[in-house]
């Protein structure tokens, strides 16, 4: 089968023979593609939702893997015990839901290996959390598809490594450093809208206004510095 260019992002990064849990499993296609491509012996298709679940468990059964995927409803990682996985996924969810899953399953999340992580939102903050907890990130990608940019982080615990500067953290240390092409387009677009924004509130007054202009201003400041690396 094939993978749309966001799951193949996560799917490369995933190590060779490590156990996959897929939480936010969807439809199960990450573990579908990655037992076909035997690049894990087994996965844990998690989801909160029955109507997801189901769909997963009918594409697992349509490929003819349910000895090698399981199907779990859970919240986050509340129905995953520790040890059950190497693996970490997870994608397609906001920054704040992902953390909460995160922090929750404290337990569970001891056990793994790595973390593969795709936020759809508060990406920066994802990575503040992540260092802020113990976690080093190695590896980043970044894919536009259908008009919207993904940015996906592999991170493993206890692995010390020099601080990462606010533009780092907001826009990925990992991409900077390799003028990723795609994060190029995605601070061209961003600086785009912000000077938008900055337009469209020039001349509002008010405290509210004032400390807007504040804030859009410190993005383009980001947005700036973090452009400025391309150049350097």
């Amino acid at each position: 089968m094939q993978l749309s260019l966001r799951l193949s992002a996560i799917a490369e990064m995933v190590t060779q023979g490590n156990r996959l849990v897929d939480v936010g499993c969807d439809h199960g296609y990450l573990p579908v593609y990655l037992i076909q491509e035997k690049r894990i012996p087994s996965a844990i298709a998690a989801d909160v939702g029955k109507g997801p679940l189901s769909r997963a468990q009918e594409h697992i059964s349509q490929y003819g893997l349910d000895k090698y995927i399981e199907t779990r409803l859970s919240d986050g990682l509340r129905e995953i015990k520790k040890g059950e996985g190497d693996t970490l996924v997870i994608a397609g969810m906001g920054g704040p839901l992902m953390e909460r899953i995160l922090t929750e399953g404290r337990e569970a999340l001891c056990g793994f290996k790595e973390l593969i992580l795709q936020p759809q939102s508060d990406i920066g903050h994802v990575r503040r959390f992540l260092f802020e907890n113990g976690y080093q990130i190695i590896r980043e990608d970044s894919v536009l598809e259908e008009g919207k940019f993904y940015f996906i982080m592999k991170a493993v615990h206890g692995i010390q490594s020099p601080a990462w500067t606010e533009e780092e953290i907001e826009f990925g240390g990992l991409l900077l450093e390799k003028r990723h092409p795609i994060l190029k387009q995605y601070l061209e677009r961003e600086l785009r809208i912000r000077n938008e924004i900055l337009i469209q509130i020039r001349d509002a007054s008010g405290a509210s206004a004032v400390q807007r202009k504040e804030e859009v201003r410190e993005e383009k400041r980001l947005i700036l510095a973090a452009l400025e690396r391309y150049e350097g």
